[in-house]
């Protein structure tokens, strides 16, 4: 396929469980949708059998490609599956379709046009979330407090796994990723912002998934290390490059 509308990135670590389902339900989407379209899966340090499935979905469907990515974490899956995609807009999404396959349209023309990037919010009015603990959403609230304060005031949820980034932007932005774990999707967002790209958030219905890899702990702590280390990445002028 050559140069489709639409990348749909799904980073994979340990997704035995559910890729099978998330992979069907991905194309019976895209294949009532009137343009074209690619699917990335982006493998990376799996124990089961992620890998192996993926290559078996793709053998029944052309439109599938499986990638893997020897080092660890999801930011460096994302970013290979970015890079690697040749679609007008490039969408990552969560293995676990917290967000529901049929919001993508909402992120791409001509439902949404004239930006560089449109992310996913719980919190924006008009986001719905479904069976979340009250103390994971107060938890989730908590972190966002901190990266507003800290690296990103007036964004409300820049921790939800779908986004959609217009190509030239995703090249750009992609390409001066220094942080491979959670918080890539942070910095990702401080760069941005350097760049005056214009950033959309886009209100979503979320289901909560009790089987997330997330510690909130030790993961909000890390985000805390993270948000240091892209403030001094930008002091150090490592985001002031455009190539």
């Amino acid at each position: 396929m050559k140069h489709p509308l639409l990348s749909i990135i799904i980073p994979a670590y340990n997704e035995e469980a559910r890729l099978h389902s998330t992979l069907g339900q991905v194309f019976d989407f895209l294949k009532d949708q009137d343009y074209t379209a690619e699917v990335i899966v982006v493998e990376n340090g799996s124990h089961d059998k992620t890998l192996a499935i993926a290559q078996s979905f793709a053998k029944e469907h052309p439109g599938l490609t499986v990638l893997q990515e020897p080092l660890p974490g999801k930011g460096s899956a994302v970013r290979k599956g970015m890079l690697a995609a040749s679609g007008d807009y490039r969408f990552m999404c969560d293995a676990d379709l917290s967000m529901p396959i049929v919001e993508v349209n909402r992120f791409i023309p001509p439902a949404l046009d004239d930006f560089d990037l449109a992310i996913s919010s719980r919190e924006a009015p008009g986001a719905v979330r479904y069976d979340e603990p009250e103390y994971r959403h107060l938890g989730g609230r908590a972190i966002n407090l901190i990266i507003r304060s800290l690296a990103l005031p007036g964004i409300h949820d820049t921790q939800c796994g779908f986004k959609c980034f217009h190509a030239p932007i995703a090249e750009d932005l992609f390409k001066h990723q220094t942080l491979t774990g959670w918080s890539f999707d942070i910095e990702l967002l401080y760069l941005a912002r350097r760049r005056a790209y214009r950033i959309v958030e886009i209100p979503i219905p979320w289901y909560f998934n009790a089987d997330t890899k997330l510690s909130p702990v030790r993961d909000a702590l890390q985000m805390v290390l993270d948000i240091w280390s892209i403030r001094l990445n930008a002091r150090r002028g490592l985001y002031d490059v455009q190539d």
